[in-house]
């Protein structure tokens, strides 16, 4: 089974952050994302999706988030439910943030000002929450070892003479 969630939108509101009695950092916040298609008055619609994350991610983002900061969340959907004090059952669906990305600059938030396209200010934040904290995925060993080769290493490299091949040789 597959339960993948990824979502890219801006907060309605400053994330909210508790603990638990064991002392578990948890973080709530909502994101306002826009659908990809436009009403009958040619309006742009958005969901608000509640997230919660936990422990230093959710202190991170307490820290660095606020209202109208553009973020990217990956995670999982999940439902849970409880019973309000009038005695009804209450369903709740939100996204179990497993990594959360800051996309603007600190200073950036939701003003308008400070995007990337602006300024000098720096890119985003980036923290993840499995083992691999490299948002780009793989191997920072590979980009030091590939620092070393040169232009001259390559077989493929044009050095000024004509190729020698024939059509023969061609597969197409």
């Amino acid at each position: 089974m597959l339960n993948r969630v990824v979502l890219v939108g801006r907060l309605t509101k400053d994330p909210e952050l508790r603990y638990t009695p064991n002392g578990a950092a948890v973080a709530t916040f909502t994101l306002a994302v826009n659908r990809t298609f436009t009403n009958q008055s040619g309006e742009r619609e958005a969901d608000f999706i509640n997230c919660v994350t936990w422990r230093r991610q959710a202190e991170n983002v307490a820290n660095f988030l606020k209202k109208g900061s553009l973020a990217g969340v990956d995670g999982r959907l999940q439902t849970r439910n409880y019973e309000n004090q009038q005695g009804q059952r209450v369903f709740v669906t939100e996204v179990q943030a497993e990594s959360v990305q800051f996309l603007e600059p600190k200073n950036g938030g939701g003003s308008g000002s400070g995007g990337y396209n602006e300024g000098n200010s720096g890119g985003g934040q980036y923290f993840g929450g499995g083992q691999n904290d490299n948002p780009f995925g793989g191997n920072q060993n590979n980009q030091r070892r590939n620092q070393g080769n040169s232009f001259n290493d390559d077989p493929f490299a044009n050095d000024g003479k004509p190729i020698d091949i024939s059509d023969d040789d061609l597969p197409f």
